[in-house]
């Protein structure tokens, strides 16, 4: 049977125009499930990334930190349904160039696989409607009473693209000929040179200097305007 193209997506920042962990761990403390002093954790980091005095990996590390802490404990039915209400509010929020390029690659008959580090129970109901194939994101683990843990189940795997990219490839029959894959920050660059089309989507420091050095494609949305930096 003929090996389907692949086209790789990451989500937060990339197709969803915000961060899934960062309106996860909001609506668990509005909701009462997390404490309020769960901000406590990352306000310093959120203040500082808003006024350019910090970075955005800096605020995110902090919001991980609080959604581990205050994950434990916490019921699956109500994760389950904070996380729908999440997708619900947020279905829409996506990027236009991201979100066009998923349908033209679709149109093509490629196989959109989406490699995030968001909850995969959030990512999958975001992902279906965009028509998505697979999805690999964070699993948590489940212990009595169908109460997190807080523990990552396979961290090693998932936090790796490249090892997610090339399981994908094997278990659904795919080729990266011709395949194209889109991220915005570092720990997307493992994906990124396994593909023929590397796209650089609003990439961060760090990501926009390997790219510049390695000619990979460079998008930029910005308000109503979708623009390429020659590389």
């Amino acid at each position: 049977m003929a090996k389907q193209k692949v086209a790789i997506f990451d989500v937060d920042g990339t197709l969803f125009r915000s961060s899934f962990l960062i309106e996860l761990v909001e609506a668990l403390i509005a909701e009462g499930i997390f404490p309020k002093q769960s901000r406590v954790i990352y306000e310093r980091e959120y203040r500082a990334w808003v006024n350019r005095e910090g970075s955005y990996e800096d605020y995110i590390e902090a919001v991980i930190a609080s959604f581990m802490k205050y994950l434990r404990g916490v019921s699956f039915g109500d994760f389950e349904r904070i996380g729908l209400k999440v997708v619900e509010r947020n279905q829409d929020r996506t990027y236009r160039y991201t979100r066009d390029l998923a349908k033209k690659l679709k149109r093509r008959g490629y196989f959109l696989l989406a490699v995030s580090q968001s909850p995969k129970g959030v990512l999958d109901t975001f992902c279906k409607r965009l028509g998505f194939n697979k999805v690999y994101g964070r699993f948590y683990e489940l212990g009595a009473s169908d109460k997190f843990t807080g523990e990552v189940v396979d961290l090693h795997l998932i936090a790796n693209k490249a090892n997610i990219v090339r399981r994908a490839v094997e278990k659904e029959n795919l080729t990266l000929k011709g395949s194209y894959g889109i991220g915005d920050t570092e720990g997307d660059i493992s994906m990124l040179e396994l593909v023929d089309h590397p796209i650089c989507f609003n990439p961060n420091a760090k990501l926009y200097r390997y790219a510049k050095l390695n000619g990979w494609k460079i998008v930029v949305e910005r308000k109503d305007v979708v623009y390429d930096i020659d590389s």
